[in-house]
């Protein structure tokens, strides 16, 4: 509780003190539905503006890159080096992406565009001084509308905000078009489902499920972001779940609740509110936390019966017997459903070195306090010191073996 306090004031703090802008830095990106392209322009002006910009293009998505200032393209990299108190810089941006199965992680028709913001704006390092005060304005047929996961100054025109970078980019889902939306204020997060207009898409009843079950989730993850946007949409999007930073897609053929009782939205949402992600070997913390919460929240919230829990942890453990290791780059499948094992296990251990004093819900909030990477070694150490002792549950050879 104390942490919980010490990192809220923190937060407040920051929110609270005054904020010195170095310079603006202002993107404006023009949508357009015919060329499927979206051109895109940095604006920056200040007396301390970056000396220099590193812009990595290697998703292959960006080109044409102009600017009157020195620009030099060398491979998959851009160097850019402003002059004086002013310099722009525009490229234009590739939205189509299919994936290898054939759905769109990035899409826009002649009535919608969903993509990321995070690949609108190219991924960028700059040498500065200074924070900058980020706008994102954006430019599209008359008829269309937007929506991403940042307060409006106005109409299409959005404040960015990064406390942990001075030079500010978007991030997370964002969707614009002819578009339809329900928004509502759950738990203190500013909520918005939006899809493309027309489609089967039930906004309110993923706006129900979440006053449902967000409010319990943001017990364990008080930092959860104010502002979170569900985009959502169907074929030929990718048919399933990818969250993003204050923001989530899911494709609008899912379900709430799986037939196994897991929740693919919740699964989401816990990526959300933790930020983590793993080195080469701990992708299965991440997940695993990801897919025991989908079941441990909705039983917690009374969706699912003890009985019905415990039947689905149980067929996880079963597919999970599949997975011979968990240390592996990347998890899915029987190594994502073992690893909901293992912090079932992990629980139950903390929760009995500890008198109950103690949970898994320590580990999850201390990892989503700092966001960032973690490693097996920081989740081992987080765990010992939520239970008071050495825990058993995360012995290499119970993560290796093949019985979980």
């Amino acid at each position: 509780m104390m942490l919980i306090r010490l990192l809220t004031f923190t937060v407040l703090a920051f929110t609270l003190a005054p904020v010195t802008w170095a310079y603006d830095l202002l993107y404006t990106a023009k949508i357009d539905p015919d060329t499927k392209l979206a051109r895109v322009e940095l604006a920056l002006s200040g007396k301390d503006i970056p000396s220099k910009l590193s812009i990595n293009l290697s998703s292959g998505r960006y080109k044409d890159l102009k600017s009157n200032d020195p620009l030099e393209i060398k491979g998959d990299k851009a160097i850019w080096r402003p002059k004086g108190r002013k310099g722009k810089l525009s490229y234009s941006f590739i939205i189509d992406n299919q994936r290898s199965n054939g759905g769109y992680d990035s899409r826009i028709t002649q009535d919608w565009a969903i993509l990321r913001s995070d690949k609108l704006i190219a991924p960028i390092s700059a040498t500065s001084r200074g924070r900058s005060n980020a706008r994102l304005k954006l430019e599209m047929p008359n008829d269309w509308s937007s929506a991403l996961p940042y307060p409006k100054i106005e109409s299409n025109f959005y404040q960015l905000s990064d406390p942990t970078r001075r030079f500010v980019r978007p991030k997370g889902w964002m969707i614009v078009g002819k578009i339809g939306s329900r928004q509502d204020i759950i738990a203190g997060t500013d909520t918005r489902i939006s899809g493309p207009k027309d489609e089967n898409i039930r906004r309110q009843d993923i706006l129900a499920f979440l006053n449902w079950n967000l409010p319990e989730l943001k017990k364990i993850f008080p930092l959860f972001p104010e502002h979170l946007l569900i985009v959502t949409a169907d074929d030929p999007m990718w048919r399933g779940g990818l969250s993003g930073t204050r923001s989530l897609f899911m494709h609008a053929d899912r379900p709430l609740i799986s037939g196994n009782r897991t929740s693919s939205m919740i699964h989401e949402l816990v990526h959300v509110g933790t930020g983590i992600h793993g080195d080469d070997q701990s992708d299965w913390i991440v997940e695993g936390l990801a897919e025991f919460y989908s079941l441990e929240i909705l039983r917690r919230t009374g969706g699912i019966s003890e009985t019905r829990y415990e039947e689905a942890m149980d067929k996880l453990a079963q597919w999970g017997k599949k997975a011979p290791t968990l240390l592996v780059k990347r998890s899915s499948g029987p190594v994502t459903a073992r690893a909901a094992s293992v912090m079932l296990e992990l629980d139950k251990e903390i929760r009995k070195s500890s008198d109950g004093k103690a949970s898994i819900d320590d580990v999850a909030r201390e990892l989503a306090s700092t966001r960032g990477e973690v490693t097996l070694e920081r989740f081992r150490k987080l765990s010992e010191r939520a239970a008071g002792q050495p825990v058993k549950t995360l012995a290499l050879e119970n993560l290796t073996s093949k019985e979980p």
